[in-house]
């Protein structure tokens, strides 16, 4: 026995930080217990809200869950170490020693903990706005800027605050950052602000990948929302790159969210179309329009007495967005109003000139399709009739065109 306590007085000779060797080694084997009994809850506890989450609705359990699986090893360890060396009432050097590290240890579990937060919410948000997390959200590199960018902010700020507890004046790092930042936007803010309203995009969602949209005078499908620009495939097959800034600055037409489309289109008939004609029109083409798919008629009407023909007006819904089967179906409408006009005998409206022969009685007559009828002229042009005018007149206006 007296090797042993001979070494246990060498032990306990030897301090470092005011703590013989003796109870540096109880302290870290107590250290080393209560880290093996958190680890222990930590896998007992995960489990439990892991198999909860799965069976509920609410979220809290599924943040609490990742929180639980993202818990240090290492920040356990220290404190564990501090508490360890609390019980044994070390001394006050010591102490300070562990509450360093643990303040160091607490900041980065904060920021691993802030990172699966801010993941979950920034997942959860997209999974609503997509209605589920596909390849086409997964690879937004918008996406990316988000998550990467609410990182950096989250961890500057800890640093800051780790920096603040462990005494070190940050007032002189805040203003100089401050003042840098100032700089570098100025510089960058054209930048800048492409970047941002990549962020509105993917956030305010005008639009997605896939959508059918119309920006001033261009239109195409949305390949890709990317930081600064978004690439858009015209119709004609050529890459549209729009800046992100001038889309959100801009009116977007957005086809693709089109649930229903509303359809106004308008015929015209002659002038000597008669009365009882003119009040079969409106009803023949409602009752063409009602015996079309996926379409409600919303109403049909003869709109107007136009200057120079009768204009009627139909209006209907088409149930379904697809725009060839809003082609085929006012195509469909066209034939059957045509046919039924035909066998009718009422005729559409086409503007035609038409020759006026007036004669010395100053009774004119009306000649269409530019052929004076019941006029016989000689080979050098002269009337048969006597002497008269010939006045050119379309549906707008009659003007003179030539004397006889």
């Amino acid at each position: 026995m007296g090797w042993a306590e001979e070494a246990k007085g060498l032990l306990k000779g030897s301090d470092y930080l005011g703590v013989n060797l003796f109870e540096w080694g109880i302290i870290f084997a107590l250290a080393l217990l209560l880290w093996s009994g958190f680890s222990f809850l930590r896998r007992r506890f995960g489990k439990k809200i892991s198999r909860l989450a799965m069976r509920t609705t609410v979220h809290w359990d599924d943040i609490a869950g990742r929180m639980i699986e993202k818990t240090s090893k290492i920040f356990l360890f220290i404190l564990s170490l501090y508490i360890s060396g609390s019980i044994m009432r070390a001394d006050d050097q010591a102490l300070r020693l562990f509450y360093k590290f643990l303040v160091v240890a607490i900041f980065f579990q904060a920021a691993l903990w802030g990172n699966e937060i801010l993941a979950y919410g920034l997942n959860r948000y997209l999974t609503k706005r997509y209605g589920h997390l596909d390849e086409k959200v997964d690879n937004l590199a918008t996406y990316s800027a988000i998550n990467i960018t609410a990182k950096f902010v989250l961890w500057s700020v800890l640093f800051l605050l780790l920096l603040d507890n462990l005494g070190v004046n940050i007032t002189a790092l805040v203003t100089g950052l401050g003042i840098g930042g100032i700089a570098i936007a100025l510089a960058v803010q054209n930048i800048l602000g492409d970047i941002f309203a990549s962020l509105t995009i993917v956030l305010d969602g005008p639009f997605e990948v896939g959508d059918f949209i119309v920006v001033e005078d261009k239109s195409g499908t949305v390949e890709a929302i990317g930081l600064k620009t978004s690439r858009i495939r015209a119709l004609s097959g050529e890459q549209l790159i729009f800046p992100n800034k001038k889309l959100i600055d801009g009116y977007i037409q957005n086809f693709k969210r089109m649930n229903e489309r509303r359809v106004v289109f308008g015929f015209k008939v002659e002038y000597e179309t008669s009365a009882e004609k003119l009040k079969m029109i409106p009803e023949m083409a409602a009752e063409i329009v009602k015996t079309k798919a996926k379409v409600r008629l919303d109403r049909s009407h003869f709109a107007k007495l136009g200057d120079s023909a009768l204009e009627f007006e139909v209006v209907y819904t088409m149930l379904d967005a697809d725009y060839t089967l809003y082609m085929d179906t006012q195509q469909a409408i066209n034939l059957e109003l045509y046919s039924a006009f035909k066998k009718a005998k009422i005729n559409f409206y086409f503007p035609t000139p038409s020759v006026v022969v007036q004669g010395d009685s100053g009774v004119p007559n009306i000649l269409a399709h530019n052929k004076v009828q019941g006029a016989n002229f000689g080979a050098d042009g002269e009337s048969e009739m006597g002497k008269g005018r010939i006045i050119d007149r379309n549906r707008d206006g009659v003007s003179e065109t030539a004397t006889y």
